[in-house]
């Protein structure tokens, strides 16, 4: 079972938590994250070994800061940007649903992929841009919102990245609002960020991303979504999103 979840690409500390919440009564079916490494690293030596250390998450000894800054990028040039001060206080915590965070990763030969995640349930929605220009993010942006259930997306979170210069363009054809983050401040959609990390998983750094078609996104999309979250007591995104949905239904 622990294999199996290894496979999916379930970190040792998820498999360990969803193990306390799908088998409360049985004792035997529990295992610290650290057994889990332990017996990856240490105990087992076969060809099964190194197959499943592949899907863990870090593989290497040195973290990135959490202080990466972002010189280079173009920020604070967007007119008529509200300022996420602005952003309604339930937004700020999680308690209500329907608040989205946003972001673009880079890969190679100056291709992107959009990153939207809702704040309460931590849902993740990949979406494939053609370009990095404001009517090319904007459009793809739009479309992919239009199809999530009413009233999902209340409000959306951005950076100060010129690429959604047309913000009003979005909220005209979504009804939702844009509120955007203090200059040099991408902490501030703290949800993103965290979820831009996983995503290296699947899309390391150098990668051209325009060989992937919104089918494979999904996919990725999906992998994120089905896996238990600590910070969700170890439920998956897509559970709680769920609950979400089927409770305004």
């Amino acid at each position: 079972m622990v294999a199996a979840r290894l496979a999916e690409d379930w970190s040792p500390e998820q498999i360990s938590g969803w193990l306390k919440v799908a088998y409360p009564e049985r004792e035997e079916m529990r295992a610290s994250h650290e057994t889990i490494y332990r017996s990856l690293f240490i105990q087992a030596r076969g060809v099964l070994s190194k197959e499943l250390t592949s899907h863990l998450r870090r593989r290497c000894t040195m973290r990135r800061s959490k202080k990466a800054g972002t010189a280079g990028q173009q920020r604070g040039q967007i007119r008529d940007a509200v300022s996420i001060r602005q952003r309604p206080a339930e937004a700020e915590d999680r308690a209500v649903p329907g608040h989205w965070e946003g972001d673009l990763i880079a890969g190679a030969r100056n291709t992107h992929v959009a990153t939207l995640v809702e704040r309460h349930s931590r849902f993740v929605v990949l979406v494939k841009v053609p370009g990095k220009d404001t009517v090319s993010v904007v459009s793809a942006l739009a479309r992919r919102v239009r199809r999530l259930p009413e009233g999902l997306m209340k409000s959306l979170t951005w950076d100060r990245g010129t690429e959604l210069a047309d913000h009003q363009v979005f909220s005209i054809a979504t009804d939702v609002q844009v509120y955007f983050c203090d200059p040099k401040s991408p902490w501030q959609r703290g949800s993103n960020e965290n979820m831009n990390g996983l995503l290296r998983q699947y899309l390391p750094k150098g990668t051209d991303l325009s060989a992937y078609c919104q089918a494979e996104l999904d996919q990725i999309a999906l992998k994120l979504n089905t896996r238990p979250r600590k910070t969700l007591e170890f439920q998956t995104p897509a559970d709680t999103l769920a609950a979400v949905v089927a409770s305004t239904s």
